[in-house]
């Protein structure tokens, strides 16, 4: 029986209409590496809270792809237990068992075609019981080469070639940072993609560029009056953008050898902090114009020419961090006792427009730092000492902006301001915004916008391309003069904030980190 769901689900709603939010058409979504961690921690509860907030048409298939030897009912198990744990909504009954209708799996392996022909089959089916239209997304959820044989494969089974009785059924791909492992591996990686999708059906997903606070980039800067006029090289000093981690590399030594810090965060989250941040004001909040505006910046991203003064690299050693003794990241499992790979990356960048040269960008990212955040600080210049003696601002700093990513989203705005008393002394103070404070609403997880807006066709938040060809442009000539200088690499004690090549980076310039 075929079931009609289009009917009462616009997805072109009015998108200025504040009472409802736009709900996806009719579709199904694929995930490859369903037992893996990403599926089960992030994707299988997305899914699970899009529904719950009634954001998925009650015909929306979730079909899971697996070497696994699972029945259907298998597969839902492990989405009921995934959800259960992990989901950030309540669990509901009703949601669950409409969700659970449309919950098939397909065993088979990558390289198989038959197992191709069988999630054919499956989709297909899915089409006319649950009246999915022909709209299917694949969530590539597989290590990255992969990508090509899955693409491969889909193509030539006919997944994704829009059937004759449905033309305008779509197909997109989603896939997982990272992009490649430096340019010619993420143009190859593109080239393979293209074989078989077209570029506006290709969806890279940075997390990062879900979460509220990134997105809250944009209103700060162009809704406000108040902060645009001083956002150039005129007030501003430099930029800080910092993602520590707390933890260790864990059971992803293996992953982890070889890629290191600056490839698995600096290539991808914090370029794209850095282009939010320094963007001129797009025409429209349209994906062309907002891609194009990060590239424009992107484009403009200078590395001084000695690399030895504006980098810097090292691996945590091992102590005691948090009342627990922790292992050094050689000594991790797994882990080559003579890796070069860093676990703290910096570096220090410039960007070649008007409005922005001649401040630094001070990246930096690392694992056993003291503790997890990730925030961009934009650091105004000194006010001239002529009006207040320098005993009188001794504890005056430089104002700031803070922009809180996680853990704890908000904004801070560090000033002066006269301490009581009669006497004229002049100190720091902050004044703060947070989320969970200021609304109502609680904040979707990353993965629940990003994964709806796949199924929309919506992509501004999806770097393309471009994009990514000219991150790795900007890292590998770091790359390639870290490879140069070999190793041993610099120890950090855990629980500090880095080596103190790092603490000299910006010394050099008559700066500090800030302690977040």
């Amino acid at each position: 029986m075929t079931v009609d769901i289009t009917r009462d689900f616009n997805p072109l709603r009015d998108p200025d209409d504040r009472r409802l939010n736009r709900i996806a058409g009719p579709s199904a979504l694929v995930i490859f590496g369903v037992t893996g961690d990403l599926s089960r921690k992030k994707l299988m509860p997305a899914v699970y809270d899009l529904a719950n907030r009634g954001l998925l048409p009650p015909g929306f298939a979730l079909v899971g792809f697996a070497r696994r030897d699972w029945a259907d009912q298998d597969f839902a198990q492990v989405v009921h237990d995934a959800v259960r744990a992990h989901a950030r909504t309540e669990f509901r009954e009703d949601t669950w068992q409409q969700l659970l209708q449309g919950i098939r799996f397909v065993s088979g392996d990558f390289s198989d075609a038959a197992s191709f022909r069988r999630l054919r089959e499956t989709v297909e089916k899915l089409d006319v019981e649950r009246g999915t239209m022909g709209n299917h997304a694949y969530y590539l959820s597989i290590p990255p080469n992969q990508f090509g044989i899955v693409a491969e494969q889909l193509r030539s089974s006919g997944l994704v070639k829009d059937t004759a009785d449905n033309p305008d059924g779509w197909r997109r791909v989603v896939i997982e940072k990272p992009f490649g492992h430096d340019l010619k591996s993420a143009h190859e990686l593109n080239a393979a993609l293209r074989t078989t999708f077209p570029a506006d059906s290709i969806f890279r997903i940075d997390h990062y560029l879900g979460k509220e606070t990134v997105q809250n980039i944009l209103a700060l800067r162009f809704a406000n009056e108040l902060f645009e006029p001083i956002w150039n090289r005129n007030y501003v000093d430099h930029v800080q953008i910092t993602m520590a981690e707390d933890i260790g590399v864990g059971g992803r030594a293996g992953y982890y050898d070889g890629i290191g810090a600056a490839r698995d965060v600096i290539q991808n989250h914090l370029l794209q902090l850095l282009a939010l941040t320094a963007m001129e004001e797009p025409i429209s909040l349209g994906a062309a114009d907002l891609r194009g505006e990060k590239e424009k910046v992107l484009a403009a991203v200078s590395l001084p020419s000695d690399l030895r003064l504006a980098t810097a690299r090292g691996q945590y050693g091992g102590g005691w961090q948090g009342g627990e003794q922790v292992r050094a990241f050689l000594e991790e499992d797994g882990m080559d006792p003579q890796s070069t790979t860093e676990t703290y990356a910096a570096l220090k960048l410039g960007i070649n427009t008007r409005r922005w040269a001649g401040v630094p960008f001070y990246l930096r990212t690392g694992k056993r730092l003291g503790r997890r955040v990730t925030e961009i600080a934009v650091v105004f210049n000194r006010t001239p000492e002529h009006l207040f003696r320098r005993n009188q601002t001794a504890g005056l700093g430089q104002n700031a902006l803070v922009i809180r990513v996680q853990p704890d989203e908000g904004v801070t705005i560090r000033f002066g301001s006269k301490v009581p008393g009669a006497g004229t002394q002049v100190r720091d103070v902050t004044m703060d915004f947070g989320y969970g404070h200021a609304f109502t609403e609680a904040s979707p997880e990353a993965y629940e916008r990003l994964i709806l807006d796949v199924l929309l066709g919506d992509p501004p938040l999806f770097p393309r391309h471009e994009e990514v060809e000219l991150s790795w442009k900007i890292l590998d000539p770091v790359e390639e003069y870290w490879r140069e200088q070999g190793g041993p690499l610099e120890q950090y004690t855990p629980g500090g904030w880095g080596p103190a090549s790092a603490n000299a980076l910006l010394a050099r310039d008559g700066r500090t980190w800030r302690r977040p």
